[in-house]
């Protein structure tokens, strides 16, 4: 299972083009939580990563396991089953 980890934080707000801020507040925690895991002077708490994690899939953002390639993200690709 991939883990969220500064990098992969910050290429999946960036594809969302979400600032820091949109990201604490869909997460529930902190600015100061993201801010402080993302530049990596801080260790949040498992369940602040989890959050994180959780609401960057809700918005679309697939977390790519490290494959000896590098972990990475992408965004998922939009369902063509529209049924009326």
């Amino acid at each position: 299972m991939p883990q969220l980890v500064p990098t992969t934080c910050r290429a999946a707000r960036a594809l969302l083009d979400w600032p820091q801020s949109r990201l604490a507040s869909a997460a529930g925690v902190g600015i100061s939580t993201v801010k402080g895991f993302e530049s990596g002077n801080k260790a949040p708490m498992r369940n602040n990563i989890v959050a994180m994690m959780c609401a960057l899939e809700e918005a679309g953002v697939e977390f790519i396991p490290e494959n000896g390639r590098g972990a990475g993200v992408r965004l998922r690709k939009p369902s063509t089953n529209n049924q009326v």
